[in-house]
């Protein structure tokens, strides 16, 4: 599936920005990952313990003018996990515009069954998406910028909310900084649209600097 964005969506990074940007992500992508190479391991080697199946899961999520792409994640659900639960809560969400983040996170379903108790905590830790600094280097996402969606997902953004995929999605955003324990799906994807909007290079070094302490809560 692919989403078409308007002129009037894209970032207003100079070329030279945009260069500069890229080279942040994939510098930054590699630092990270072998910084984090002894918690990879041992995330990797905890999945094993806790359960079947395998330790990298994939799935098609929408990147820039929502093209396709695998995103990686840490296995944090039982093989046989079902998403039925997570489409409706999600479809829920967006439909009636109801407010249910705070500690689950606004797309994460509280309580949700389908998790391990290594996943649990990997979650919590925000540890799950260490992988997808792959897909950074790989140019499929940035390190700031709108979390992937799934493309059901994306079927029921609305036509504004669909300027989010003028620009790549990122490990973090401006939502995720935003400071408030609770909101809505909606209000979330104003917050993407905003940030392509007034995209540049200092408002990612500030969300960056913010994301450190936001992660550093869930340990």
């Amino acid at each position: 599936m692919t989403v078409g964005v308007t002129s009037r969506a894209l970032p207003p990074l100079s070329p030279a920005g945009r260069v500069v940007k890229r080279a942040v992500d994939v510098v930054g992508a590699a630092v990270g990952l072998l910084l984090a190479s002894p918690v990879l391991l041992a995330a990797a080697a905890a999945i094993r313990l806790d359960s079947r199946g395998r330790v990298l899961f994939r799935q098609d999520r929408l990147g820039l003018d929502g093209r396709s792409f695998q995103m990686l994640k840490f296995r944090t659900m039982r093989t046989d996990a079902d998403d039925a639960i997570h489409r409706e809560y999600v479809t829920r969400m967006l439909v009636d515009d109801a407010v249910e983040g705070g500690k689950a996170g606004v797309f994460k379903l509280a309580d949700d069954p389908r998790i391990t108790r290594t996943g649990r905590w990997l979650r919590k830790t925000s540890l799950d998406e260490l992988p997808q600094l792959i897909n950074v280097l790989k140019g499929q996402m940035s390190l700031v910028g709108p979390r992937p969606v799934l493309a059901w997902e994306a079927e029921l953004f609305t036509e504004e909310e669909r300027l989010r995929f003028a620009v790549k999605p990122g490990l973090t955003g401006l939502w995720q900084v935003a400071g408030r324990n609770q909101m809505s799906m909606r209000d979330a994807l104003r917050f993407d649209v905003e940030y392509v909007r007034h995209q540049s290079l200092t408002l990612d070094a500030k969300i960056a600097i913010r994301t450190v302490p936001a992660l550093l809560k869930g340990f």
